[in-house]
């Protein structure tokens, strides 16, 4: 709001400008209050996680697609070799594979820390490539 304020000695007229903040103020102190109230009756959303009960079969024991420094393969079944180089061991992961299609069995590839990384994914590709699902990477857990 605007007041024109005059001036005593001449007959120029000047612009105020001033805001009553009191009342701005006043409802900032109100709606405070109110959230100040209102908040312990507030719940905060909680997530009710599905629960699960035992599994009805044992997990899969994974193949392991060893690949040692020196850049040899062989594959695993436990302490059971299978194959030696890399395409016996994609037809014999697909041979499993084929054998029970709903539940393909997993396959881990462990390699040497020192080999070189291009290594282990040439060997995902051939394994991506064969369609071979489910495969991880094998790693030691240090403490």
């Amino acid at each position: 709001m605007a007041i024109l304020a005059r001036r005593t000695a001449g007959s120029r007229r000047r612009m105020l400008a001033d805001i009553n903040v009191v009342p701005y103020v006043d409802v900032m102190l109100v709606l405070v209050v109110i959230l100040m109230v209102s908040a312990p009756f507030v719940n905060p959303s909680l997530v009710e996680l599905p629960s699960i009960g035992r599994a009805s079969r044992a997990p899969d024991k994974p193949l392991e697609l060893l690949i040692r420094a020196d850049g040899r393969l062989s594959l695993r079944d436990g302490s059971k070799e299978i194959a030696n180089d890399l395409p016996a061991a994609i037809a014999a992961i697909t041979e499993r594979q084929k054998a029970n299609p709903q539940a393909p069995t997993p396959v881990v590839i462990a390699a040497d820390k020192d080999l070189k990384y291009d290594a282990v994914v040439k060997v995902m590709d051939q394994l991506q490539r064969a369609d071979v699902k489910r495969v991880g990477l094998a790693v030691r857990v240090t403490k």
